[in-house]
């Protein structure tokens, strides 16, 4: 542990001085060595907190008190600073504390006269990793795994600590406290000691920064490695080597979270396998977990199994509510924020309205496997706070989000990616955080804090997920991409191989009379699935907004909108209007460029970005409205 902090500390000074491609994130911290700092204890994470402070801080002193006697109580991880004094009820709050003082230096703020309170609204605060052992990662975007690499384990193991710590340090600046390492189709093999001894690994580098990591496993792990017969959760063989693993794992790894578990969705294996529930599979393993303090994250996401044929928005609900309040108290029900498939807008899944005995989370998506990948410039935030503008965060135990982290040199692919990541830790700290306010913060810690800069690129950022709705499917259209990839339109795609549920047309239901999909009472009823006054909100064609009209109902092409423009001419308003938007965010980019004379690396490489994105903006609105103009021309002629 000290060799692997040496280390911690030698990088935190190095990292200002890599070339500016974009690996520094957020942390552009000028070494200045004049703050001399002081504690009340020792530790290895007080220690990281002296260390940063002392290198970046350009006060004289900080005093950092860990106190079990506040005069103002906090929750756990939170902070105080006052003066020159940050005090916490534990060591992680201490160095959250150190991180908050260096964010208010590095954007040019001010310690306000009376100090700051700072708590985290959720405990539990997760990145969920869909990297394969194979070091691919399913949905990424910016390069192979940081943990994984081609099943090279031990001695042969590739394993950057250089790189793990970084990811630490970044992740503990923005109040992340856990890792899920591993793909939620998850191997088997995860769970092999040769596995679990570099997840101890990767667990001892993180734990400084106050991460504990966490697990996603293949329901049928036992049965798949031969050691038992069955994944029958009822099934006593299968109970005991649940609980043999669990406790194999806690030794190596005593601060170890717990699973997230992906079951009998998309063809994963679960407990209907054997005629159990979901609640029958995550009891079994939260039983195992439960003497260890570990949880059991339990994906909603399902589809296809047991209720085929069924409106597949509607799914989760019909499997889930009915076993609400039969679930072990270390079981949370993790859920996608909309009741499909992380699409550029959904309304809010209506299981956070059903499902209140058993504890839920969001699952929220960073990486941009349906707003145009790393490619696009698109600022998730304003879509995050919009589903807490419809789901209170009290409803919520904890918030989860699929990252899009991988080894290219910028993390992300696209350096304002990087943004997303940020505004996600943000968000989990304090999900009332208004979406302006983290765009403003991460422009002045990664580019310049000048207001000619910061103010056109703020604007962007707010403005670049309405944009992505427009020019990819505007006013509730949705999942109309190209298969399996999920980049580009295919409007007209069907595949007689594949599920109906997977293929465009399934979605929009475009014909001569009009397009979008009935959902309301006299259609698939996924209207009634939702609380009071969003059911009746949306079954109405004439109260439903326009950003979920095609969502929820079949549109005739000359239904007059609230614009006092057909369907068809708004549908053409908006594909076109996006396109305009990013031609617009390309000409402030370029009038940026003097803000780059010595760092033309970045520059050019998020020009070349926005480039792509237009192009690609104009092939959506091309593709789109040549496609479905050939229904609304049908209409027209007659």
């Amino acid at each position: 542990m000290n060799r692997i902090l040496c280390l911690i500390f030698a990088l935190t000074g190095c990292l200002i001085t890599k070339a500016e491609d974009g690996s520094q994130l957020w942390l552009r911290y000028d070494k200045v060595n004049t703050c001399q700092v002081v504690t009340n204890r020792k530790s290895p994470t007080i220690d990281i907190a002296v260390r940063e402070l002392t290198d970046f801080y350009k006060g004289k002193q900080v005093t950092l008190v860990v106190s079990d006697n506040l005069s103002q109580p906090l929750i756990e991880d939170g902070f105080m600073i006052r003066n020159d004094t940050i005090t916490a009820t534990n060591d992680i709050g201490l160095l959250y504390g150190a991180y908050e003082l260096l964010r208010l230096q590095k954007t040019e703020s001010t310690l306000p006269k009376k100090g700051i309170k700072s708590e985290p609204f959720y405990q539990i605060r997760l990145l969920n990793h869909w990297d394969n052992l194979d070091g691919s990662i399913e949905r990424g975007y910016a390069g192979k795994s940081i943990f994984w690499a081609d099943g090279k384990l031990g001695k042969n193991s590739v394993l950057n600590i250089e790189r793990l710590v970084q990811y630490a340090r970044a992740n503990a600046s923005i109040g992340i406290n856990g890792t899920v390492l591993n793909n939620v189709n998850a191997s088997p093999k995860m769970l092999t000691k040769p596995y679990l001894q570099e997840v101890t690994r990767i667990a001892n580098i993180l734990r400084p920064y106050g991460i504990r990591v966490y697990l996603s496993i293949n329901f049928a792990t036992p049965m798949a490695l031969k050691e038992t017969k069955t994944a029958d959760p009822l099934d006593a063989s299968v109970k005991k080597w649940w609980k043999k693993k669990a406790d194999e794992i806690y030794r190596l790894i005593p601060d170890f979270g717990g699973f997230l578990v992906k079951a009998n969705s998309e063809g994963q294996p679960g407990p209907f396998d054997y005629n159990r529930s979901h609640a029958d599979g995550a009891n079994m393993i939260a039983d195992a977990l439960k003497p260890h303090g570990g949880i059991v994250m339990w994906r909603c996401f399902v589809y296809g199994a047991k209720h085929k044929g069924e409106d597949r928005v509607k799914q989760a609900v019909s499997e889930f509510q009915p076993l609400d309040g039969q679930f072990r108290d270390n079981v949370i029900l993790q859920t996608k924020n909309g009741p499909l498939d992380f699409q550029p807008r959904e309304p809010y899944s209506p299981i956070f309205d059903q499902i209140k005995q058993t504890p839920n989370m969001v699952e929220l998506q960073i990486t941009q496997e349906y707003l145009g990948q790393s490619i696009h410039l698109v600022y998730l935030a304003p879509m995050w706070r919009e589903f807490f503008s419809y789901v209170h965060p009290n409803k919520l135990r904890g918030i989860a989000g699929v990252a899009n982290i991988g080894d290219d040199a910028n993390w992300c692919g696209h350096h304002f990616s990087q943004a997303n990541w940020y505004a996600f830790g943000r968000l989990a700290w304090d999900p009332f955080l208004k979406s302006v306010r983290i765009a403003r913060e991460w422009l002045r810690q990664t580019f310049t804090s000048e207001t000619g800069f910061v103010e056109p690129m703020q604007r962007v950022m707010m403005e670049s997920r309405e944009a992505c709705v427009n020019y990819m499917m505007p006013l509730g259209l949705h999942h109309i991409f190209k298969f399996d990839h999920h980049y580009g339109p295919e409007p007209d795609g069907f595949k007689a191989e594949y599920p109906i549920e997977w293929c465009p047309v399934y979605y929009h239901k475009a014909d001569a009379q009009g397009i979008g999909f009935d959902r309301s009472s006299a259609g698939s009823d996924a209207v009634s699935q939702y609380g009071e006054p969003w059911n009746e909100v949306y079954n109405d064609l004439s109260t439903c907004p326009d950003t979920y009209l095609l969502w929820f109902h079949h549109v005739p092409w000359d239904y007059q909108m609230r614009s006092g423009l057909t369907l068809w001419q708004e549908m053409q308003e908006k594909y076109n209007s996006g396109v305009r938007d990013v031609e617009r965010f390309c000409l402030i980019w370029d009038n940026m460029k003097p803000y780059f004379k010595d760092d033309m690396q970045r520059w050019n490489e998020v020009n070349e970005r926005l480039g792509l994105q237009l192009e690609n903006a104009r092939q959506w609105r091309d593709v789109c409205l040549n496609y479905f103009g050939s229904f609304a021309n049908q209409q027209q002629k007659k």
